[in-house]
């Protein structure tokens, strides 16, 4: 028995170090493979007046960390259409047509209902606000809050799980090129933003173009639910004219005045300086453009609603004109007629005849 307390003793205090050293190694390569997708990475210490803060700046690694959330947002999603939408779908016997834009404006409600609220934060609590100048001032912004830069990651990951979603939900061929428009549209605009070091001015765009999407899908699940309910879509009209306008004013006042009258204006990618006239004239082209196109669609899709609703209104007020004939009473007799002449069912003449004289 003495042989055998030694050898536990032994294992005791030799091998329990070696398996706690041994554990211990392995969490950390764990822990750091798991911060790697589930954190943003690029963390640098700044200097400040209350101290030092930590903020982050892009790379290579986001691309991992997005597609981390790529997955989270795809099983979000499926959460929210199973048991959110399809319960209420099932009680409005909506058509596949119907049934389908119903899909895609519950799960844009509470993607923009989130985001908006989300954004609002974050400039809110960021100052972007109450300084405007804060939106060119200092640029580059290289160095980005830890809620900036996971924001922008979210975005990234839910506008790229919608494309595999596109097949996920079956959608209709004649929809997928609309749908593939406006995903690239925000891809393009939110990576140019995030990648052109233009966060701030991102983010109040963003704060605004999400608030007039949330607007017509609201309005559309409205109408879903009762046809006759359109006043919601009055209050987007209204609503996207001034968003158009507060984009465009906003991005030519940062862009086109803020930046040109910035000191640091070069071409250095390494610092994600890009603060040249030919780079502030193809931002503001861009923006411009997908405004202006956003714009023409709307007018486009509004002229053609109310020329279907003043032919529907045009019809209800015609009045069908039939023409009334006279009543008249035909008093027809009986029998058959033969060359003019009324026969009987038997074959004789239905007149008198004439009784011979003898």
């Amino acid at each position: 028995m003495g042989v055998f307390e030694e050898l536990r003793e032994y294992s005791d205090v030799r091998l329990c170090p070696l398996f706690r050293r041994y554990m211990e190694v392995r969490l950390e390569v764990t822990a750091k493979t798991a911060f790697l997708f589930i954190l943003p990475q690029y963390n640098v210490s700044v200097p400040t007046a209350d101290g030092e803060m930590v903020h982050y700046h892009y790379g290579p690694k986001d691309l991992v960390t997005v597609l981390f959330y790529i997955f989270i947002t795809i099983i979000l999603h499926a959460v929210v259409q199973e048991y959110i939408l399809d319960k209420i779908s099932k009680r409005l016997h909506l058509s596949k047509v119907k049934h389908s834009k119903f899909n895609e404006s519950g799960q844009l409600v509470v993607f923009h209902l989130s985001s908006v609220i989300w954004c609002f934060y974050v400039v809110v609590t960021e100052g972007y606000l109450t300084n405007p100048r804060s939106l060119w001032e200092d640029y580059p912004h290289v160095h980005l809050p830890f809620q900036v830069k996971f924001f922008y990651l979210c975005q990234l990951a839910y506008w790229l799980h919608a494309l595999p979603e596109l097949y996920f939900q079956k959608v209709r061929k004649e929809e997928i090129p609309r749908q593939l428009q406006y995903i690239c549209l925000y891809l393009v605009h939110i990576a140019g933003a995030y990648l052109l070091n233009l966060s701030r001015l991102g983010l109040v765009l963003l704060l605004l173009q999400y608030s007039a999407e949330f607007l017509f899908h609201t309005a559309r699940l409205c109408y879903f639910a009762d046809e006759n309910n359109e006043k919601l879509f009055n209050a987007w009209a209204a609503a996207f004219g001034v968003t158009r306008l507060f984009i465009l004013t906003l991005a030519v006042l940062a862009i086109g005045f803020g930046l040109a009258r910035v000191e640091n204006q070069a071409f250095d990618p390494e610092k994600g300086n890009f603060n040249t006239l030919l780079c502030r004239l193809c931002m503001l082209l861009l923006v411009c453009a997908a405004q202006a196109w956003l714009m023409w669609r709307f007018i486009h899709s509004q002229l053609r609603h109310w020329r279907e609703h003043w032919s529907e209104q045009s019809a209800k007020r015609r009045v069908p004109t039939a023409p009334r004939l006279a009543a008249r009473l035909i008093k027809r007799e009986s029998g058959y007629h033969e060359n003019g002449v009324v026969k009987a069912e038997n074959g004789t003449s239905t007149r008198t005849k004439k009784l011979k004289s003898p």
